[in-house]
Protein backbone atom coordinates (compact mmCIF):
# COMPACT_ATOMS: atom_id res chain seq x y z
CA UNK A 1 0.00 0.00 0.00
CA UNK A 2 1.03 3.59 -0.68
CA UNK A 3 -0.22 6.08 1.87
CA UNK A 4 -0.28 9.73 0.90
CA UNK A 5 -0.67 12.98 2.76
CA UNK A 6 -1.34 16.47 1.41
CA UNK A 7 0.14 19.17 3.64
CA UNK A 8 -0.58 22.41 1.77
CA UNK A 9 2.13 25.07 1.79
CA UNK A 10 5.14 24.12 3.91
CA UNK A 11 8.38 25.99 4.56
CA UNK A 12 11.24 24.22 2.82
CA UNK A 13 13.36 23.88 5.96
CA UNK A 14 10.43 22.31 7.80
CA UNK A 15 9.92 19.90 4.90
CA UNK A 16 13.57 18.82 5.12
CA UNK A 17 13.20 18.11 8.83
CA UNK A 18 9.99 16.19 8.20
CA UNK A 19 11.62 14.06 5.50
CA UNK A 20 14.47 13.22 7.87
CA UNK A 21 11.97 12.06 10.50
CA UNK A 22 9.95 9.99 8.04
CA UNK A 23 12.98 8.41 6.39
CA UNK A 24 14.08 7.23 9.83
CA UNK A 25 10.62 5.76 10.48
CA UNK A 26 10.53 4.04 7.09
CA UNK A 27 14.05 2.65 7.53
CA UNK A 28 12.99 1.24 10.91
CA UNK A 29 9.89 -0.32 9.34
CA UNK A 30 7.52 1.73 11.48
CA UNK A 31 5.63 3.20 8.53
CA UNK A 32 4.94 1.92 5.02
CA UNK A 33 5.65 3.62 1.71
CA UNK A 34 4.51 7.21 1.93
CA UNK A 35 3.97 9.99 -0.62
CA UNK A 36 4.07 13.51 0.82
CA UNK A 37 2.42 16.11 -1.41
CA UNK A 38 2.69 19.85 -0.79
CA UNK A 39 3.87 23.19 -2.15
CA UNK A 40 6.59 25.55 -0.98
CA UNK A 41 7.11 29.29 -0.69
CA UNK A 42 9.68 30.50 -3.26
CA UNK A 43 12.95 28.60 -2.78
CA UNK A 44 15.99 27.50 -4.77
CA UNK A 45 17.54 24.13 -3.99
CA UNK A 46 21.02 23.09 -5.04
CA UNK A 47 21.64 19.41 -5.47
CA UNK A 48 24.93 17.69 -4.91
CA UNK A 49 26.13 18.33 -8.47
CA UNK A 50 24.99 21.96 -8.52
CA UNK A 51 27.07 24.85 -9.80
CA UNK A 52 26.48 28.24 -8.20
CA UNK A 53 26.86 29.80 -11.65
CA UNK A 54 23.45 28.36 -12.56
CA UNK A 55 21.85 30.79 -10.12
CA UNK A 56 21.56 33.90 -12.26
CA UNK A 57 20.18 36.25 -9.61
CA UNK A 58 22.29 38.01 -7.02
CA UNK A 59 21.87 37.26 -3.33
CA UNK A 60 20.41 40.74 -2.92
CA UNK A 61 17.77 40.12 -5.59
CA UNK A 62 16.83 36.77 -4.10
CA UNK A 63 16.45 38.36 -0.67
CA UNK A 64 14.36 41.19 -2.08
CA UNK A 65 12.00 38.68 -3.70
CA UNK A 66 11.81 36.50 -0.60
CA UNK A 67 13.51 33.53 -2.25
CA UNK A 68 15.49 31.32 0.13
CA UNK A 69 18.36 29.03 -0.82
CA UNK A 70 19.11 25.49 0.39
CA UNK A 71 21.95 23.10 -0.39
CA UNK A 72 20.64 19.54 -0.17
CA UNK A 73 21.76 15.96 -0.70
CA UNK A 74 19.75 14.97 -3.76
CA UNK A 75 21.48 14.60 -7.11
CA UNK A 76 21.24 17.19 -9.83
CA UNK A 77 21.69 20.91 -10.15
CA UNK A 78 19.58 23.91 -9.15
CA UNK A 79 15.77 23.71 -9.03
CA UNK A 80 13.07 26.26 -8.24
CA UNK A 81 10.06 25.58 -6.01
CA UNK A 82 7.23 28.00 -5.48
CA UNK A 83 3.48 28.56 -5.14
CA UNK A 84 1.35 26.75 -7.67
CA UNK A 85 3.82 23.87 -7.97
CA UNK A 86 2.89 20.40 -6.75
CA UNK A 87 5.89 18.93 -4.95
CA UNK A 88 6.02 15.25 -4.13
CA UNK A 89 8.36 13.54 -1.67
CA UNK A 90 8.05 9.74 -1.90
CA UNK A 91 9.48 8.06 1.20
CA UNK A 92 9.64 4.58 -0.31
CA UNK A 93 11.70 1.54 0.60
CA UNK A 94 12.92 0.23 -2.76
CA UNK A 95 13.33 -3.23 -1.22
CA UNK A 96 9.54 -3.44 -0.93
CA UNK A 97 9.03 -2.88 -4.67
CA UNK A 98 9.60 -5.04 -7.72
CA UNK A 99 10.08 -4.23 -11.39
CA UNK A 100 8.22 -5.88 -14.27
CA UNK A 101 10.62 -8.84 -14.20
CA UNK A 102 10.09 -9.45 -10.50
CA UNK A 103 13.52 -8.14 -9.45
CA UNK A 104 14.01 -5.57 -6.74
CA UNK A 105 13.28 -2.07 -8.01
CA UNK A 106 16.41 0.05 -8.47
CA UNK A 107 16.75 3.84 -8.28
CA UNK A 108 16.69 4.27 -12.07
CA UNK A 109 13.55 2.11 -12.35
CA UNK A 110 12.01 4.16 -9.56
CA UNK A 111 12.67 7.45 -11.36
CA UNK A 112 11.19 6.06 -14.58
CA UNK A 113 8.00 5.08 -12.74
CA UNK A 114 7.76 8.54 -11.19
CA UNK A 115 8.06 10.02 -14.66
CA UNK A 116 5.35 7.68 -15.91
CA UNK A 117 2.95 8.73 -13.14
CA UNK A 118 3.42 12.40 -14.02
CA UNK A 119 3.12 11.74 -17.76
CA UNK A 120 -0.21 10.06 -17.06
CA UNK A 121 -1.25 12.93 -14.82
CA UNK A 122 -0.66 15.31 -17.75
CA UNK A 123 -2.71 12.99 -19.92
CA UNK A 124 -5.72 13.38 -17.62
CA UNK A 125 -5.89 16.98 -18.84
CA UNK A 126 -5.23 16.22 -22.49
CA UNK A 127 -1.64 17.46 -22.28
CA UNK A 128 0.81 15.34 -24.25
CA UNK A 129 3.99 14.67 -22.26
CA UNK A 130 6.92 12.29 -22.49
CA UNK A 131 10.65 11.80 -21.94
CA UNK A 132 13.84 13.00 -23.57
CA UNK A 133 16.61 10.42 -23.50
CA UNK A 134 19.40 11.51 -21.18
CA UNK A 135 17.38 14.24 -19.46
CA UNK A 136 15.55 13.19 -16.32
CA UNK A 137 12.07 14.64 -15.89
CA UNK A 138 8.85 15.07 -17.85
CA UNK A 139 8.64 17.13 -21.03
CA UNK A 140 5.82 18.58 -23.10
CA UNK A 141 5.80 19.19 -26.82
CA UNK A 142 5.20 22.82 -25.92
CA UNK A 143 2.04 24.77 -26.67
CA UNK A 144 -0.09 21.87 -27.77
CA UNK A 145 2.19 20.43 -30.43
CA UNK A 146 1.90 16.68 -31.02
CA UNK A 147 3.70 14.27 -28.73
CA UNK A 148 5.50 12.60 -31.64
CA UNK A 149 7.78 15.63 -31.71
CA UNK A 150 9.31 14.19 -28.52
CA UNK A 151 9.56 10.59 -29.66
CA UNK A 152 13.15 9.41 -29.84
CA UNK A 153 14.61 12.77 -28.87
CA UNK A 154 17.86 12.75 -26.93
CA UNK A 155 19.65 15.31 -24.78
CA UNK A 156 22.38 15.61 -27.43
CA UNK A 157 19.85 16.55 -30.15
CA UNK A 158 19.43 20.23 -31.05
CA UNK A 159 16.61 21.71 -28.95
CA UNK A 160 13.19 21.39 -30.50
CA UNK A 161 9.94 22.73 -29.12
CA UNK A 162 10.00 20.68 -25.93
CA UNK A 163 9.59 22.29 -22.52
CA UNK A 164 10.03 20.79 -19.07
CA UNK A 165 6.91 20.49 -16.93
CA UNK A 166 8.32 18.37 -14.08
CA UNK A 167 11.76 18.07 -12.50
CA UNK A 168 12.81 14.94 -10.61
CA UNK A 169 15.65 14.48 -8.16
CA UNK A 170 15.91 11.86 -5.44
CA UNK A 171 18.29 10.65 -2.78
CA UNK A 172 18.56 7.01 -1.71
CA UNK A 173 19.95 5.96 1.67
CA UNK A 174 19.83 2.37 2.95
CA UNK A 175 17.25 1.61 0.26
CA UNK A 176 14.86 4.44 1.27
CA UNK A 177 14.14 7.36 -1.05
CA UNK A 178 13.69 11.03 -0.24
CA UNK A 179 13.22 14.27 -2.19
CA UNK A 180 11.23 13.65 -5.35
CA UNK A 181 9.46 15.72 -8.00
CA UNK A 182 8.32 19.26 -8.71
CA UNK A 183 5.36 19.50 -11.11
CA UNK A 184 4.48 22.93 -12.46
CA UNK A 185 0.73 23.54 -12.28
CA UNK A 186 0.03 27.27 -12.00
CA UNK A 187 3.63 28.16 -11.16
CA UNK A 188 4.84 31.64 -12.13
CA UNK A 189 7.27 30.62 -14.89
CA UNK A 190 8.93 34.02 -14.69
CA UNK A 191 10.59 32.88 -11.47
CA UNK A 192 12.63 30.33 -13.44
CA UNK A 193 14.53 33.28 -14.91
CA UNK A 194 16.40 33.34 -11.59
CA UNK A 195 18.24 30.14 -12.58
CA UNK A 196 19.30 27.78 -15.32
CA UNK A 197 16.78 25.09 -14.32
CA UNK A 198 18.60 21.83 -13.60
CA UNK A 199 21.60 23.41 -15.32
CA UNK A 200 19.80 23.33 -18.69
CA UNK A 201 20.15 26.51 -20.73
CA UNK A 202 18.67 25.59 -24.10
CA UNK A 203 15.20 24.26 -23.23
CA UNK A 204 12.44 26.22 -21.46
CA UNK A 205 10.04 25.25 -18.69
CA UNK A 206 6.28 25.11 -18.89
CA UNK A 207 3.30 24.42 -16.64
CA UNK A 208 -0.04 22.66 -16.80
CA UNK A 209 -1.77 26.04 -16.90
CA UNK A 210 0.46 27.15 -19.78
CA UNK A 211 -0.37 24.03 -21.81
CA UNK A 212 -4.15 24.17 -21.32
CA UNK A 213 -6.41 26.34 -23.44
CA UNK A 214 -8.48 27.12 -20.34
CA UNK A 215 -6.39 27.22 -17.17
CA UNK A 216 -9.54 28.04 -15.20
CA UNK A 217 -10.52 24.38 -15.63
CA UNK A 218 -7.66 23.26 -13.41
CA UNK A 219 -8.62 21.78 -10.03
CA UNK A 220 -7.13 22.98 -6.77
CA UNK A 221 -3.65 21.80 -5.89
CA UNK A 222 -5.12 19.54 -3.20
CA UNK A 223 -7.45 17.89 -5.73
CA UNK A 224 -4.55 17.51 -8.14
CA UNK A 225 -2.55 15.87 -5.35
CA UNK A 226 -5.24 13.17 -5.10
CA UNK A 227 -4.97 12.54 -8.86
CA UNK A 228 -1.18 12.34 -8.61
CA UNK A 229 -1.40 9.84 -5.74
CA UNK A 230 -3.78 7.67 -7.74
CA UNK A 231 -1.39 7.68 -10.70
CA UNK A 232 1.43 6.61 -8.37
CA UNK A 233 -0.76 3.74 -7.21
CA UNK A 234 -1.42 2.73 -10.81
CA UNK A 235 2.19 2.70 -12.01
CA UNK A 236 3.56 1.08 -8.85
CA UNK A 237 0.72 -1.44 -8.74
CA UNK A 238 -0.26 -0.60 -5.16
CA UNK A 239 -3.52 0.53 -3.53
CA UNK A 240 -3.50 4.13 -2.31
CA UNK A 241 -4.75 5.36 1.07
CA UNK A 242 -5.24 8.95 2.19
CA UNK A 243 -3.85 9.81 5.61
CA UNK A 244 -5.79 12.35 7.64
CA UNK A 245 -2.85 14.15 9.17
CA UNK A 246 0.74 13.96 10.33
CA UNK A 247 -0.57 13.21 13.80
CA UNK A 248 -2.34 10.13 12.43
CA UNK A 249 0.84 9.01 10.70
CA UNK A 250 2.90 9.44 13.87
CA UNK A 251 0.31 7.54 15.88
CA UNK A 252 0.51 4.73 13.34
CA UNK A 253 4.29 4.69 13.70
CA UNK A 254 4.00 4.55 17.48
CA UNK A 255 1.61 1.61 17.26
CA UNK A 256 3.98 -0.22 14.92
CA UNK A 257 7.09 0.40 17.01
CA UNK A 258 6.96 -3.04 18.63
CA UNK A 259 6.35 -4.85 15.33
CA UNK A 260 9.10 -6.71 13.48
CA UNK A 261 10.83 -4.36 11.00
CA UNK A 262 10.19 -6.67 8.04
CA UNK A 263 6.44 -6.51 8.59
CA UNK A 264 6.36 -3.03 7.07
CA UNK A 265 9.63 -2.92 5.18
CA UNK A 266 8.27 -5.34 2.61
CA UNK A 267 11.39 -7.53 2.40
CA UNK A 268 12.64 -10.73 3.91
CA UNK A 269 14.87 -10.49 7.00
CA UNK A 270 17.98 -11.25 4.97
CA UNK A 271 17.28 -8.14 2.91
CA UNK A 272 17.60 -5.86 5.90
CA UNK A 273 20.92 -3.98 6.12
CA UNK A 274 23.26 -5.04 8.89
CA UNK A 275 23.99 -2.56 11.63
CA UNK A 276 27.69 -3.47 11.32
CA UNK A 277 27.91 -2.58 7.63
CA UNK A 278 30.03 0.47 6.87
CA UNK A 279 28.32 3.24 4.87
CA UNK A 280 28.80 2.78 1.15
CA UNK A 281 30.38 5.62 -0.85
CA UNK A 282 28.09 7.97 -2.75
CA UNK A 283 28.05 8.07 -6.53
CA UNK A 284 26.66 11.36 -7.88
CA UNK A 285 25.59 11.39 -11.52
CA UNK A 286 24.98 14.14 -14.01
CA UNK A 287 21.82 12.46 -15.21
CA UNK A 288 19.81 9.27 -14.92
CA UNK A 289 20.30 7.17 -18.08
CA UNK A 290 17.43 5.29 -19.66
CA UNK A 291 19.54 2.14 -19.28
CA UNK A 292 22.19 1.51 -16.70
CA UNK A 293 25.56 0.65 -18.33
CA UNK A 294 26.70 -2.86 -17.47
CA UNK A 295 29.96 -1.54 -16.01
CA UNK A 296 28.11 0.22 -13.20
CA UNK A 297 25.23 -2.21 -12.71
CA UNK A 298 26.83 -3.38 -9.46
CA UNK A 299 26.43 0.12 -8.00
CA UNK A 300 22.68 -0.42 -7.82
CA UNK A 301 23.19 -2.29 -4.56
CA UNK A 302 24.84 0.77 -3.04
CA UNK A 303 23.04 1.98 0.05
CA UNK A 304 23.39 5.70 -0.60
CA UNK A 305 23.36 7.41 -3.99
CA UNK A 306 21.60 10.40 -5.52
CA UNK A 307 19.51 10.69 -8.68
CA UNK A 308 19.55 14.11 -10.36
CA UNK A 309 16.89 16.66 -11.12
Amino acid sequence: MIQYLYLGRVDYGEALRLQEELVALRTAGRIGNLLLLLEHPPVLTLGRNARRANILASDELLAARGVTLHEINRGGDVTYHGPGQLVGYPIFDLRSLRNAKGARLGPVDFVRLMEEALIRLCGEFGVAAGRIGGLTGVWCAAHGRPLDELCGRMAKDPPGREAKIAAIGIHVARGVTSHGFAFNVTTDLGDFALINPCGITDRPVTSLAQELPDAAALPTLEALALRAARQFGTVFGEPVELLESLAALRAQAQTASAAAPESLAGGAPDQEPSAQEAPAPEFPANDTPLRVPAAIEHLRRSKDRPIPA
